[in-house]
């Protein structure tokens, strides 16, 4: 029984096709054979020797290899794969209409079939993003209230003024901060450039359940919840909570939270002087700058590398 191959070159392997190209042309031009004669031999079409003969004098032996066929045309075009890059990088779903900051395949399907009538899978979407070197990954939240020229002031001016008065009375200096719990949950991964973390606008809303906290420069951090609104007799005390059984003085960092400065704190504070001391941060503009916002940067200023310690009060 023949081989199908045999009596059709189609169903040759494309491989095995490159050696036959090259030892017919070679066969032709160096030792003299008939091109007819060759292809005769190899039971191929009169054709074919012709057309080798024509890509070799073109391209050299190069021409002669198997190609693979050019295929469909893509459906996510380079014109598509830049509008994704720059939606991806340049902002978010939230602008679009959908109740998150975080792109995933979904929503950018979605808005390419929008934009240019091509429907394509989440599969597609992510071999492209990936192809343009974006990854899939947790973003950092960039607090869209915040000031960079306060948070020079505070690291460059204020705070190494309080750190001197902290070591003259051999205090502790803590950072409060009040947070809620349960309005906008910061989970979940977005797309965004490999390597480089994405930043998505967050909310500073308080939520229903509230927390005080402080983390102090010995690395201690403290906090008691409540499912009440904060106010000044709740924060006075959280304030008798942290002075409790204390042998140093403490100094508290404190934003311009409505609470931290009104009369009853402040009373509470000037009768324990000698126990506490409270600073506030300069020209907050709706509380720019919390304990949350220094990130790395704070934290190597007043952590300086110690292991923290996790108090419930």
């Amino acid at each position: 029984m023949i081989e199908s191959w045999v009596e059709d070159g189609r169903k040759i392997p494309g491989l095995v096709m490159n050696y036959i190209r090259k030892i017919a042309v070679r066969a032709v031009q160096e030792k003299g054979y008939n091109p007819e004669a060759v292809v005769d031999i190899l039971g191929l079409s009169r054709s074919c020797i012709y057309e080798w003969l024509r890509k070799y004098h073109k391209e050299g032996m190069a021409g002669l290899e198997t190609r693979a066929a050019p295929g469909a045309e893509p459906q996510v075009t380079e014109e598509m794969e830049l509008w994704l890059r720059e939606t991806v990088l340049e902002t978010t779903p939230n602008g679009y209409g959908y109740d998150t900051h975080l792109w995933n395949c979904a929503i950018l399907a979605e808005l390419l079939y929008h934009e240019f009538g091509v429907w394509v899978s989440e599969r597609t979407i992510s071999r492209h993003l990936v192809k343009m070197e974006l990854s899939y990954q947790k973003p950092h939240y960039r607090p869209v209230e915040q000031d960079p020229e306060e948070i020079r002031y505070f690291l460059e001016e204020k705070f190494p003024r309080i750190r001197r008065l902290a070591k003259n009375i051999d205090a502790e200096i803590a950072f409060e901060d009040e947070t809620g719990v349960g309005v906008s949950t910061r989970y979940g991964r977005t797309w965004g450039e490999r390597g480089k973390t994405p930043e998505v606008p967050a909310t500073d809303q308080r939520g229903n359940y509230n927390v005080l906290s402080t983390v102090s420069a010995q690395g201690s951090l403290r906090y008691s919840a409540t499912e009440e609104n904060i106010n000044s007799q709740r924060f006075i005390g959280f304030l008798k909570q942290l002075l409790q059984g204390r042998t140093r003085p403490l100094i508290l960092l404190l934003d311009h939270a409505s609470f931290h400065g009104s009369k009853l704190v402040r009373d509470f504070v000037r009768a324990h002087r000698k126990r506490i001391r409270i600073f506030f941060f300069r020209d907050m503009r709706q509380n720019t700058i919390r304990m949350s916002r220094f990130g790395t940067k704070l934290k190597s200023i007043v952590l300086e590398n110690s292991q923290c310690k996790i108090n419930w009060i």
